[in-house]
């Protein structure tokens, strides 16, 4: 029996309220976090740049090796330590696309883990391995199993499909599916890239996602029941 659709305060519950446009102004992101705050959603997810964010009530992310994931892991790492030492409570690092497609997933593994020893838990690990370009590339679904099993090896607490910068594409629904099926609730799936309305967000929850990155979060809870 599949589980029942989200209300909209259920799914605001599942949502990181994202501004990661390389323009964003200070201003664009206090109005971010007001709006995140009117919309009950769990968090708001901000580049690096923007620490410390004062955000009462929301758990404050960011992103790590953004956009590309092609950078050194002690980069990474010292990117990582930095924002959670200026306040960031979860941190969503990007993979080394290029060890992925070419099917070195022990590089893929060293550089999770790099990062994941330099921000223990209880600071929230999200690992980006852009599944639209794994899915396209020669090595197609094998590559996001083995990504994902990299992440959970080296202890990370999501998967998530996107930037939502790679021109590949976004979330996908065969993309979330595959990743729950991998990770089968040891860890989360976030679903982001492209999410632009409820029917949209719902079909990622029913296939597996257990949280969303939005831009156009309002947009999305609008088309929910209260």
């Amino acid at each position: 029996m599949s589980s029942p659709q989200p209300n909209r305060s259920q799914l605001a519950k599942m949502i990181d309220h994202t501004l990661l446009k390389p323009e964003a102004t200070v201003a664009q992101v206090r109005a971010l976090v007001d709006e995140a705050a009117g919309l009950g959603v769990l968090a708001v997810c901000v580049s690096p740049s923007m620490l410390p964010l004062r955000a009462p009530g929301l758990v404050t992310a960011t992103v790590v090796g953004f956009p590309s994931g092609a950078h050194h892991s002690l980069v990474k790492a010292a990117e990582a330590r930095l924002a959670v030492d200026s306040g960031a409570q979860e941190v969503d690092m990007v993979i080394d696309l290029g060890a992925a497609v070419s099917g070195d997933y022990g590089a893929v593994l060293a550089d999770i883990l790099t990062v994941r020893e330099a921000v223990p838990a209880p600071t929230v690990l999200k690992v980006i391995i852009e599944s639209a370009a794994l899915l396209a590339s020669d090595r197609g679904e094998e590559a996001v199993v083995e990504c994902c099993a990299a992440a959970e090896r080296a202890g990370a607490d999501f998967v998530k499909t996107s930037t939502g910068f790679h021109p590949a594409g976004g979330a996908g629904v065969a993309a979330v599916s595959l990743m729950a099926r991998t990770v089968d609730g040891r860890l989360g799936v976030k679903a982001s890239g492209g999410i632009r309305t409820a029917e949209f967000a719902l079909e990622l929850v029913a296939a597996g996602a257990t949280r969303l990155g939005l831009s156009g979060t309002r947009t999305v809870l609008d088309g929910l029941p209260a």
